[in-house]
């Protein structure tokens, strides 16, 4: 997996250096798609399907392709962050999780521009290139700084989301929204944020990062505390201190609001 996200990572690289002559086509309201993107996600096929043959796969831009190994399916982001990309802002990554039986067993997360390489298995821990990874030990909203999501233009319910917002900046110490889900939960996984909300993402934004949450000590559910996150898309990550009381948070900010008379 590392080695298909480091091959891959070579072409992003390269593109982001030249970003302003990308060819671009628009998929949706604030939603691209890059040569970039494609280029990365074909390496991403060809190498992933080189070392497990029999592997299904699930790519954001190809949708899902069957294999003859029932069991075990890749799910990838070729580009997460790709409006960043887009920009010339450097923060985006790739995002490749490992399915079995339905339970992600294996992430990677690599970030190219900062030789970040984020990776964790299920039972053995997460870590940051050679370096073990724990979550933060921050025990108080007030002292945390938190991850979010924001809906952009023809996306999602901007009224609820802006409730929970302001539900969470007058809790803590800062809101950070920084345009790439994965790389969002690789830094609850080291600490570098306490914790991550977001509504409506797909399976791979986060099936990588959910893994290397859990494996650095955090909890992952969605919003209302289940586990339903790879079909819902709501994600609520944090340490153990701060899981609950982020959650109830905004969960409280999303009830119902009482009808002005």
């Amino acid at each position: 997996m590392a080695n298909a996200a480091l091959k891959a990572a070579r072409g992003l690289v390269r593109d982001f250096g030249e970003v302003e002559q990308l060819q671009v086509s628009i998929k949706g309201p604030g939603d691209f798609v890059s040569t970039a993107d494609l280029k990365a996600e074909r390496t991403l096929r060809a190498e992933l399907g080189r070392a497990r043959p029999g592997y299904g796969l699930l790519f954001e831009e190809s949708g899902a392709t069957p294999g003859s190994d029932g069991r075990h399916r890749w799910i990838v982001d070729p580009l997460d962050g790709t409006t960043n990309f887009l920009h010339g802002i450097p923060h985006f990554c790739i995002s490749i999780g490992l399915e079995r039986d339905g339970e992600i067993v294996a992430g990677v997360i690599y970030e190219p521009t900062r030789d970040e390489m984020y990776w964790a298995e299920k039972g053995a821990g997460a870590f940051l290139n050679d370096r073990r990874l724990r979550v933060s030990a921050r025990r108080h909203l007030a002292d945390s700084v938190i991850g979010t999501g924001i809906p952009f233009r023809g996306r999602g319910d901007h009224a609820a989301y802006a409730r929970t917002l302001t539900a969470v900046m007058g809790a803590t110490s800062g809101v950070r929204r920084m345009g790439a889900a994965a790389l969002d939960l690789a830094y609850v996984a080291a600490g570098r944020l306490e914790g991550f909300w977001e509504f409506g993402l797909s399976p791979w934004d986060i099936a990588a990062g959910m893994l290397i949450v859990r494996e650095a000590g955090g909890y992952v559910s969605d919003i209302a505390g289940g586990h339903e996150m790879m079909a819902t898309g709501d994600v609520l990550a944090a340490n153990d201190h701060l899981h609950l009381p982020l959650g109830s948070l905004i969960k409280e900010a999303l009830r119902p609001q009482p009808s002005a008379e």
